[in-house]
């Protein structure tokens, strides 16, 4: 009896510190931050601002995003990249099976959505393809099992500026004809990356937020840094930087997707303020089905910068 009662209390022991134990990893509850009717605009050029800042990351760890292996998809090769300080990180990306030509090729660029890549976001790569592009998607630090630290809007951009390089010396590639394209986060990860580099011919993100404000405060379980600093949702807002961009942009998103509407004419405005070439359209559908009538659009506009 006497020892049924120590198993039982042996038994509840395991499970109040396995509580306490599971409690210590939980993600942290982000403390409340005010969304501000319009992001400031910085008119300091955000590569140098990169060149400076540091985010302070609370909570170190991967993406949140459940995955799948990155096993490369049948019509595509998996290729490495490094990036990190140091190149510490070598992270996968997909490119399109190609043949080298007398003449080289452009590239794309493109960033997927979420925080993991899949074989479905690379199931809608084939326009590019048939149209002539070579293809290159790259997964960055913390997603599909990797190493690295899941920052959310900031660190992953000095990933896709080492998946840019990746691409531009690809054999066949023209390194004078690169072009940059993302959905959803990764149209915002595309919206940075043209502000931060003169590597791209135009850029074309999709259905991105341009106001990292907003989109913690929707999503505040995604947020590992500081926010009791402003600037740190600021270095990861398109719209505060808006001047900033250094090529030819295209912004778009589904005609359902209305939530976008004032942030994307507000990002415009800024932007042909500071002297930069910028469209704003919108494709009928929402946030999923409207993607390849905005992929379609996406090489139209590459095609014509390019002309």
């Amino acid at each position: 009896m006497i020892k049924d009662k120590d198993q039982s209390f042996s038994r509840q022991r395991r499970l109040l510190l396995a509580g306490m134990a599971g409690a210590l990893v939980l993600p942290r509850i982000a403390n409340a931050f005010d969304v501000p009717p319009e992001p400031r605009l910085i008119t300091r050029d955000y590569a140098k601002v990169r060149n400076r800042f540091r985010t302070k990351l609370l909570e170190k760890g991967p993406a949140p995003d459940k995955y799948e292996p990155l096993e490369a998809p049948a019509n595509a090769e998996k290729i490495f990249y490094r990036s990190g300080y140091g190149g510490e990180l070598e992270l996968v990306a997909w490119v399109s099976k190609y043949k080298r030509e007398h003449k080289a090729k452009p590239g794309v660029l493109f960033l997927h959505g979420g925080n993991a890549m899949g074989v479905g976001h690379w199931n809608l790569m084939g326009p590019y393809v048939d149209a002539g592009f070579v293809v290159l998607m790259p997964s960055v630090r913390g997603e599909n099992g990797q190493l690295g630290n899941f920052s959310g809007f900031y660190d992953e951009v000095d990933d896709v500026l080492a998946a840019s390089d990746r691409l531009a010396h690809l054999p066949g590639v023209d390194p004078n004809r690169l072009f940059i394209a993302g959905h959803s986060i990764g149209g915002t990860l595309a919206m940075l990356t043209a502000m931060s580099t003169h590597k791209f011919r135009a850029a074309a993100p999709i259905s991105g937020n341009p106001d990292a404000f907003r989109f913690f405060n929707r999503y505040p379980q995604d947020i590992r840094f500081d926010d009791d600093n402003k600037h740190e949702f600021e270095v990861r807002t398109a719209l505060c930087y808006a001047q900033s961009f250094k090529c030819p942009v295209r912004v778009v998103h589904g005609t359902d997707e209305s939530h976008f509407n004032d942030r994307a004419g507000l990002l415009a405005s800024r932007a042909r303020a500071g002297g930069v070439r910028i469209e704003t359209d919108t494709a009928k559908g929402n946030h999923t089905s409207a993607l390849p009538t905005e992929i379609e659009q996406s090489i139209r506009f590459f095609h014509g910068v390019a002309a």
